[in-house]
């Protein structure tokens, strides 16, 4: 949908600004600085949302949360990309690194095929194939994560705001 209406996702952020570096088009700070803000107001997003969702979920704090499965599941996890990472170690840092460049890399090339699309179905098409594929297979992506894991710790998950960052 964000590349149908003709905006930037985060991913394509990560994958077209940095050939502009390259091609002399912008500096490198405006690169950090884009990255930040970009960082930052999905993690402002995703936090906000987190908040909402956990309101509706819970019937703002008259439903047992335990008692919804989409909560154990959520809570389930928010704590499988946090706790079991750490669980291996620097492993775990590794592997979740890892998995997050595979999961970018694809929605990067998705965003970019979907530029080069002039047909509606064709920026779908670009869009929803790599995602769903990747997505299904489990990898990382940090702005999904800016949702999932604080949402799970609104939700009673065992992770501290350390064990989130770390």
């Amino acid at each position: 949908m964000i590349v149908l209406l003709g905006l930037e996702l985060a991913t394509g952020n990560f994958a077209v600004i940095p050939i502009a570096v390259k091609d002399g088009q912008t500096r490198i700070e405006r690169l950090f600085r884009n990255w930040f803000w970009v960082l930052v107001g999905n993690l402002i997003g995703g936090v906000g949302y987190a908040l909402l969702f956990t309101t509706v979920i819970t019937k703002f704090g008259h439903a047992d949360p335990t008692s919804l499965d989409q909560v154990v599941k959520l809570v389930a996890l928010a704590e499988q990309k946090t706790i079991a990472y750490a669980a291996i170690g620097f492993g775990g840092v590794v592997t979740a690194f890892v998995s997050a460049v595979l999961y970018d890399r694809m929605v990067a090339l998705g965003s970019v095929i979907a530029f080069t699309s002039t047909a509606t179905g064709g920026k779908i098409a670009a869009m929803w194939l790599l995602t769903v594929i990747f997505f299904a297979l489990g990898y990382e992506h940090a702005i999904v994560n800016m949702f999932v894991i604080p949402a799970g710790m609104m939700l009673g998950a065992n992770i501290t705001m350390l064990e989130w960052w770390t």
